[in-house]
């Protein structure tokens, strides 16, 4: 397991997440270039944007070009369509692959972000070089998933839950201070459509390409929190197993929103899983 670093750098790495600059696809898909070089494309998780990604743009733009993505219904991104299942953001993920016109890339993705970018590894072969795994589900067991699809049926009723996920992805350290309120703020701004789409394909996700990561040829790295009720150690370890150049790495002490409560760590170990060769892990 892994220990975070101060509360210093902890807060002035998540403070540096105000508004980021957009441009869009032809299709309506938000997203924020910085850097140069080997294509990273970085994917936030349900409810969240772009800027959530913002310690680890600052970082990994030095050596790489970053691809901070809008989730289809999030920030400034156009949805999908009601009823839209994980394997239409895995398509939409591939079509903005496509108008972005790179023929590989790295991939990160972050919670739902993460099983698109699973998607994406077990489906589109060697146009993803490697795949970062955060904070991502797998085969839950029948309460976890009686819950997440209870939630998910609420949510056109009730509208989304705020403080919910607050609680949750979050415990009462000082390292979860600034992280916690701005992901309040970002649930704040989220589009009650989109958020639903978005969860209910999240929800019924979790088994979708959980039988794919034996054919994922590149480095794979599997990163949850020690803490994390719901993207749980044992997941990240179950996968690692599979993947044929798989691999976990726990974060000590930390929950669901690792790489905003825990940059340091988390930087550190994306730019090692960057940097394996084709014979490393």
């Amino acid at each position: 397991m892994l220990t975070a670093g101060s509360t210093t750098r902890t807060a002035a790495a998540t403070n540096a997440a105000g508004a980021l600059p957009r441009k869009k696809t032809a299709s309506g898909t938000a997203y924020h270039e910085a850097g140069s070089g080997e294509p990273l494309v970085l994917i936030h998780g349900v409810g969240m944007r772009l800027e959530a990604w913002a310690p680890q743009i600052a970082f990994l733009s030095a050596s790489h070009r970053i691809i901070a993505v809008d989730m289809p219904g999030h920030g400034e991104s156009a949805m999908l369509p009601a009823g839209s299942r994980l394997e239409e953001f895995v398509a939409w993920f591939g079509g903005f692959l496509d108008e972005m016109a790179i023929d590989t890339a790295n991939v990160a993705g972050h919670s739902m972000g993460a099983l698109v970018s699973g998607g994406a590894a077990a489906t589109f072969g060697e146009r993803i070089s490697r795949v970062a795994y955060l904070n991502g589900v797998y085969r839950r067991d029948p309460e976890a998933k009686a819950a997440v699809l209870s939630r998910a049926a609420a949510i056109p009723v009730s509208g989304v839950d705020k403080e919910g996920p607050l609680a949750r992805w979050f415990g009462e350290d000082a390292d979860s201070v600034t992280a916690r309120e701005l992901t309040r703020k970002w649930l704040n701004l989220v589009d009650p459509q989109g958020y639903a789409v978005a969860y209910a394909a999240f929800a019924g996700g979790d088994e979708t390409y959980a039988d794919g990561w034996k054919d994922v040829a590149g480095p794979a790295l599997f990163l949850t929190g020690s803490d994390d009720p719901n993207s749980t150690p044992w997941m990240a370890t179950q996968m690692a197993e599979l993947a044929p150049r798989g691999y976990a790495r726990i974060v000590e002490g930390h929950r669901h929103m690792v790489n905003l409560t825990a940059p340091d760590i988390v930087n550190s170990l994306l730019a090692e899983w960057l940097s394996f060769g084709e014979d490393e892990r």
